[in-house]
């Protein structure tokens, strides 16, 4: 598979980087990492909606990965919407958005302004995720402001937070998510910023994108939960289907909130057959 490395302005001139792949001419899903996390997240689906037939584009959100950092500390979901228009607007043909977690929002948050996407995949996230499992997610990010002495303490972070998660045998990928400060102690490759200042703070935010959503033109959905998840409660569920009655949901047995890490060829699979159904690689 032949993936080329593109870049893209935003509207206040970060630099966003990712990576594409497939026929050009093919309808394009794009695919949007969580927070935290880089466009590596989503090697498996890469691969698998490209073996499909997909133009595919994968990339990391600002703040995050190889693209820039916001200058003045602009993460707003707003901002990150921007950014998805500009990695839309390259392609020519309606798309597919697939997004996890941070990603997702950033998609029904484009959707609230206008963008009209083919289908749209949400992984683990809805209109109002559970106040506990944003606050541990919170929590998770800002722990460890002074960084790791080695890959292994970050590992063990990682562990603490997600203990039913296998330990990865390859300590690689975790290596790509972090950067070596001024300090030389590693630091997660994303900025601290992303985050808004306080628990209050987020989910107002999500109160307000839900409060749009209400009035939005919304694709065809798939919902991908993980069962484990402490996000995503059957009562959100519920209330998401008030709002989009022919959404669809697949609980992922053995998966927490990171359903793309956990439990990968599961994840790959449902996309893949959805997408098949709602947005053909055929329809040119």
């Amino acid at each position: 598979m032949d993936i080329t490395e593109t870049q893209y302005a935003a509207a206040d001139s970060v630099r966003i980087v990712g990576d594409e792949a497939g026929d050009p001419d093919a309808p394009t899903v794009i695919l949007m990492h969580g927070g935290g996390q880089t466009r590596r997240s989503w090697g498996g689906a890469f691969r698998a909606l490209v073996d499909a037939g997909y133009h595919v584009v994968n990339y990391d959100a600002r703040g995050h990965g190889d693209s820039g950092w916001s200058v003045d500390g602009q993460y707003s979901f707003s901002m990150g919407a921007r950014d998805l228009g500009v990695v839309a607007g390259r392609s020519a043909r309606p798309v597919a958005l697939v997004g996890a977690s941070m990603g997702g929002i950033v998609a029904m948050q484009a959707i609230v302004e206008g963008m009209r996407p083919a289908a749209l995949v949400l992984v683990d996230i809805v209109l109002r995720p559970e106040r506990d499992g944003v606050e541990r997610i919170r929590k998770f990010m800002t722990a460890h402001p002074g960084g790791f002495a080695s890959v292994k303490e970050a590992a063990d972070a990682i562990a603490a937070y997600n203990p039913n998660r296998p330990a990865p045998k390859d300590s690689s990928g975790l290596a790509r998510n972090l950067r070596q400060g001024s300090d030389g102690r590693l630091h997660w490759h994303w900025d601290p910023r992303i985050l808004p200042p306080t628990l209050d703070d987020d989910m107002a935010a999500l109160d307000r994108l839900a409060e749009g959503m209400r009035s939005a033109s919304l694709p065809p959905t798939l919902l991908v939960r993980g069962a484990r998840s402490d996000v995503v409660s059957a009562a959100s569920v519920a209330e998401f289907r008030e709002l989009l009655p022919s959404l669809e949901v697949l609980d992922v047995a053995a998966a927490g909130h990171m359903v793309v890490g956990d439990t990968n060829d599961v994840f790959n699979r449902a996309i893949v057959d959805f997408l098949a159904r709602k947005f053909p690689p055929a329809a040119r």
